[in-house]
Order: structure tokens, then C-alpha cells, then sequence
């Protein structure tokens, strides 16, 4: 199995039910320090309205506080060409373009129908191209919707085929809801991979239902290229009722042990993790976390910290 890359989403989507905003200091401080420890993306704030999602409304400081070559490894979330003009003009120049496979989701969480977000897509693929920039296509909801049920994968395969859509080097096909299994997972990443083979694919998956690591393992044997995760598992969309938190960035690469994670690195996570919950009062759901803090001290995994 081909290691996939891992994007830390935990200052987007991590943060964005916590209903706490991190003060710009400590978010520059966490964005630092997981690169620092090798995590080859991250995903850093959003675009969208301070008032509907407080926990991103310092998003504009903290790429401002960031420098170019740190932002060339980090993603911004938008939903409209107009924030990736506004985001494009504070420096950035990787854009997960996102909205929902299903019209439902997408009026609750951006306010317009898929077919309006995708019309507009061609727009921000320009204002990102303008810049030198790289803009995704993510695909919210694209196995479940939280009021309309199940997804029709042909809708998804449809969007992502679109012309208009064309211009997106990568295609983010999000559980939303957490609510995939091991099996669908794969059926959809193969339909988008072999419908646009030119793209890389991402999985942006939730642990809800306990499928989290299951999944983003079958779509990286399927050919995804990238997959998402929070530190803690800490996550879920405001706009989508039984959402729960992301797949767990250290449950997903204890998985997938890529060459630059090692035991050590794994302790520094689980600190950074454990601090930022107890910090923002949320519970750690992360299993590879409770092993690095277990009493099984023959195992190099388990910390220095837990072990003594």
C-alpha cells in the first residue's frame, strides 16, 4: 500500500464546532510546530462568515503572521470566487474549494444550490490561477446527506467529470457525516479516479460511526494520494446534524506509518493534542493517543511521558 500524504485539518475543521477562537499566537504556534514535526499539509482556517463560524474569524491574521514558504504547505477553505480573490490577495495559494453533493446540505452550509457553486467554480479557478495558486474541488456530503440520506455515488462522479470543474487539480471526496464503510469508500474513489485520472484524489473522512481509519485505508488502496485528520479527532460540520469528529491524525498515521513518523513523533503529537484539548475542553477520541499513554512500556510506541 502507497503511503498516502496526511493534511492536518484541525485549525478548520477541527476547530470550527469548538465554538472557542484560538487567539492568532496559538494557532501560529500549532501550525509550527506540526511542520516542524514533518506533517506535509495542513489545513488553516476558512473563509467563511465570522458569525456563523467564530472560530475561523482570525483566519485573515493568521496568514498574515505566517510567511510565503510556510503557506505554500498550508490550505485555506473557501466556498465562492470572492474569497478566493480575498484569501489570493492575503497570500495564500492553495484553495480546497468546497461545497455539497446534495442541494440540501449545500443551501444550509453555503447558502445556494450545488449547480450555483458549480457555475461559479470556473471563477475561482481563475482567481487561483491568476496567483499561481492551486484550487481543489472538495465534495462534501458525497455518501450521505444529513436531510436528504443517501448520496447517489453517479452524482459525484458527474460533478467531478463536469467541465466546469475541470480546472481543479485535486478532487476532496468528504464523508461528511462519517457515515461510509471500508467498501463504498473504495467503489468512489475508483469511480473518480478512473473517470478524471488526472487528478489526485483526497479523502476527508469522520470517525462517527468508528470507520474513520477503515475508510481513509481503503481509499488510499484505491489511489488516494492524500487524506485529512484532526489531532484528537477533534471536528465536525456546524451545518450537519450527527456529524462528529475527524478521523484522528495520529490513529491515521500510526496506520500508515509514513518514513518520517516515528515514536518520538508520535509523543510530541500526543502532547501538542492532549494540551490543545484540555485547552478548548474537548475529549480526546484518538485510540493511538490512549496507547502512547498506556503502561506498556516494552512497546517504542508508548511515550516517555506516559511511561514514567
Amino acid at each position: 500500500m502507497t503511503t498516502a500524504l496526511l493534511r492536518d485539518v484541525t485549525l478548520r475543521d477541527g476547530l470550527q464546532l469548538t465554538g472557542k477562537v484560538l487567539p492568532v499566537e496559538r494557532k501560529v504556534d500549532i501550525v509550527r510546530r506540526l511542520l516542524a514535526l514533518g506533517v506535509p499539509a495542513l489545513e488553516i482556517g476558512s473563509m467563511a462568515r465570522p458569525d456563523l463560524v467564530p472560530p475561523m474569524a482570525n483566519t485573515m491574521e493568521l496568514i498574515a503572521a505566517l510567511s510565503p514558504e510556510e503557506l505554500q504547505r498550508c490550505w485555506v477553505w473557501v466556498a465562492t470566487p470572492r474569497h478566493v480573490q480575498k484569501a489570493a490577495a492575503a497570500g495564500v495559494r492553495n484553495f480546497q474549494y468546497c461545497f455539497s453533493v446534495s442541494d440540501a446540505h449545500n443551501k444550509a452550509n453555503i447558502g445556494r444550490t450545488t449547480e450555483d457553486s458549480v457555475a461559479a467554480m470556473p471563477e475561482a479557478i481563475g482567481h487561483a490561477a491568476a496567483v499561481g495558486g492551486s484550487i481543489q474541488l472538495c465534495l462534501a456530503t458525497s455518501f450521505t446527506c444529513p436531510f436528504d440520506g443517501p448520496v447517489d455515488p453517479e452524482r459525484v462522479v458527474a460533478i467531478a467529470d463536469d467541465p466546469r470543474t475541470a480546472g481543479a487539480g485535486d478532487i476532496v471526496i468528504a464523508d461528511t457525516l462519517g457515515q461510509a464503510y471500508p467498501e463504498q469508500v473504495a467503489a468512489l474513489v475508483t469511480a473518480v479516479r478512473t473517470r478524471t485520472p488526472q487528478r489526485r484524489i483526497v479523502f476527508h473522512g469522520h470517525d462517527t460511526w468508528g470507520m474513520g481509519v477503515a475508510n481513509t485505508l481503503a481509499a488510499i488502496r484505491s489511489g488516494a494520494a492524500m487524506v485529512d485528520g484532526a489531532l484528537g479527532g477533534l471536528g465536525g460540520c456546524p451545518f450537519a446534524p450527527g456529524a462528529s469528529g475527524n478521523t484522528s491524525s495520529e490513529d491515521i498515521l500510526f496506520a500508515t506509518r509514513p518514513e518520517w513518523f516515528t515514536p518520538a513523533t508520535l509523543a510530541a503529537l500526543v502532547d501538542l493534542s492532549e494540551d490543545l484539548l484540555t485547552e478548548l475542553g474537548e475529549a480526546n477520541r484518538s485510540r493511538a493517543a490512549e496507547g502512547a499513554r498506556s503502561k506498556a512500556e516494552a512497546f517504542e510506541w508508548v511515550s516517555a511521558r506516559a511511561a514514567g
